[in-house]
């Protein structure tokens, strides 16, 4: 396989413009899948919470054969939160494919990935999709791709880009949107004469930089990534070179190269090719296999440093135990120092106090995908709120920054200007698009917690709003926290109707009637600013008088649930989130009442 017959082309993509099912149209086109075979919706998307949160969390390799062409589809997340994914992925790739909705146009989300891929100087295809959908707009949404890449200083070569007009829901391509083809040839033409096959040599010293690491109970770190140059065989002897310059020899035991979705064992592996390698037990990303005689060093790859982090403790609730299954701090210690393993972009360390582990993170979502996926598993655990990753430098400290990109239909872009202006927000540019304004901010992480809400609140759910990391400044000082205060049970007991028809006058519930609660978790938002313990188990002294239908009209308004964010976002520094596989319930540090009183005196 020569390196002219590879192509290797990232994915870029905004949630939901169809980038899972156009990978699915291409396997089909080029009979990966039997004609008969049953094939899961969205074969990229492989975890539950994947398809769920329809994001795709982790880089994934598939490839096509199309001819005498292999074409390696390396997958990106569009999520900035999994900005060390992104940045690592592109390095594999010649060429990019931005999928475009026909109808929405390019995404603020889009422009992430996208500017990374364009400083990589990597051509990109645009693939205009959905041109099925009724208002698709494809010419204009041309225009606005065009605009954009100028926005984010694309040179010539990049903005003479060709373009595909596709319906991957229907299966077809055309290089014109009324010109009736109906299969998906055009756009594997397109990649095949457009995308630059690896600018590599075939002939030279062996050179491959770990790109992603996977992780197997059986061999151990597996390094994924590229062949820069030569020829690597099963049983070579390599040089491993660190990202800190420290060097050593290892042999390699297996190798691997992907073919549709999975990966096949071969013998050897070609300049140009994507591989994954068994026999270099501690692989880590950025680290270069290479050649004893000759060894070629590359650029280090840098992984993003985390910027959040948050404590997971065995839970100390009186309810523990009777919805999940693994409840012991030994257990939820060895589960996290396993996903350290396989998770380059987490740092997991045990406290200083040995009570719990402390998960460092790129940001909440980053956070509780690890918790959501853990709870599935049947762990049950607590978490304090997150709290972000200072840095001391020449005596200045400094927080972690995020830029926040909202758009937002004009009559509403007051309010949010308002409401990033309360989270030490700075506005740094303001564009008017017909009904809409974009806006874009630069503000502490701290202040981006319970953004969301606030926004999706004061706008009726109108504006999107995307942020991520870019560096770290100067410390802004006390943001504020939520205003209100908790209402606290008084015991451990199920709640009653009665009790709580009294108790929606005092603020929002968060439990529903029927619900077991115990003393010290939350079970609503006081409408003033002071925690209220409240008996949610007080039922209706029942006299002899026949007044029991009374009780017939008392209406409860729903009780308000959190996401697992939301829950992590909402609470305070003295408040937990107990996670279990069935709830995500709230409380306080400090179950019982007069301790938590006392500790308030101490303070």
């Amino acid at each position: 396989m020569h390196a002219h017959d590879i192509r290797n082309i990232a994915i870029i993509a905004h949630v939901d413009h169809g980038k899972t099912t156009l990978v699915d149209r291409l396997l089909q086109a080029t009979h990966v899948f039997r004609e008969n075979q049953q094939v899961v919706e969205r074969v990229l998307d492989s975890g539950d919470q994947e398809r769920e949160r329809g994001i795709t969390i982790l880089a994934k390799n598939i490839s096509v054969r199309y001819g005498d062409v292999k074409i390696n589809v390396i997958d990106t997340p569009g999520h900035a939160d999994f900005g060390g994914e992104v940045e690592r992925v592109l390095k594999m790739a010649d060429g990019a494919l931005l999928i475009v909705d026909a109808f929405e146009g390019p995404m603020p989300q889009t422009r992430f990935v996208l500017r990374h891929a364009l400083e990589h100087g990597l051509k990109p295809i645009v693939v205009v999709n959905k041109i099925d959908r009724p208002g698709a707009r494809p010419t204009e949404v041309l225009d606005e791709v065009f605009d954009l890449m100028v926005e984010l200083n694309a040179d010539d070569e990049q903005l003479d880009f060709p373009v595909v007009y596709t319906s991957a829901v229907n299966g077809y391509a055309r290089l014109d949107p009324e010109d009736g083809n109906a299969d998906m040839r055009p756009l594997l033409d397109t990649i095949v004469a457009h995308v630059p096959s690896p600018d590599v040599d075939p002939t030279g010293p062996v050179a491959m930089q770990v790109c992603t690491i996977d992780y197997s109970d059986y061999v151990g770190r597996i390094g994924i990534g590229r062949v820069f140059s030569g020829t690597m065989h099963t049983g070579d002897r390599v040089l491993v070179i660190k990202n800190n310059g420290s060097r050593y020899e290892a042999t390699v035991k297996q190798l691997y190269t992907f073919e549709a979705l999975g990966r096949v064992e071969a013998s050897e592996a070609h300049a140009g090719d994507i591989v994954a390698v068994v026999g270099v037990e501690d692989a880590d990303i950025g680290d270069m296999f290479t050649s004893r005689l000759e060894p070629v060093v590359l650029d280090p790859i840098h992984v993003e440093e985390p910027t959040m982090s948050v404590v997971f403790q065995a839970s100390t609730s009186p309810l523990v135990g009777q919805e999940g299954a693994i409840v012991g701090s030994r257990q939820i210690k060895e589960r996290l120092l396993r996903e350290a393993e396989s998770n380059i972009s987490m740092r997991i360390v045990e406290t200083p106090d040995r009570a719990g582990m402390e998960v460092s993170g790129r940001g909440v979502l980053h956070l509780s995908v690890l918790m959501e996926t853990m709870r599935r598993e049947g762990y049950e655990f607590h978490v304090g709120r997150p709290q972000v990753i200072l840095k001391k430098v020449d005596g200045r400290t400094l927080e972690p920054m995020e830029e926040a990109v909202v758009d937002v239909p004009a009559e509403y872009a007051g309010k949010v200007i308002e409401i990033f202006g309360s989270r030490s927000g700075e506005m740094t540019d303001m564009v008017q698009r017909e009904e809409h304004v974009h806006l874009e901010f630069k503000i502490p992480s701290r202040g981006v917690m319970g953004l969301r809400t606030r926004i999706l609140n004061a706008t009726r759910g109108e504006a999107t709003l995307f942020h991520h990391f870019i560096e770290y400044g100067p410390y802004k000082g006390d943001l504020g926290g939520r205003v209100n205060g908790s209402l606290i049970a008084m015991s451990t007991d199920k709640s009653v109707a009665y009790a709580l028809d009294a108790l929606q006058q005092r603020g929002k519930l968060f439990v529903g009637p029927g619900e077991m609660c115990y003393e010290g978790m939350i079970v609503g938002e006081h409408a003033k600013d002071n925690d209220l313990v409240v008996n949610v188990a007080k039922a209706k002294q029942l006299t002899n008088m026949r007044a029991a239908s009374a009780d017939k009209g008392i209406i409860l308004a729903p009780p308000v649930t959190f996401t697992l964010e939301e829950a992590l976002e909402y609470i305070e520094d003295d408040e937990l989130v107990e996670v279990t596989p069935k709830s995500i319930r709230l409380r306080k540090r400090i179950l019982k009442t007069n301790e938590r009183k006392k500790a308030q005196r101490a303070q």
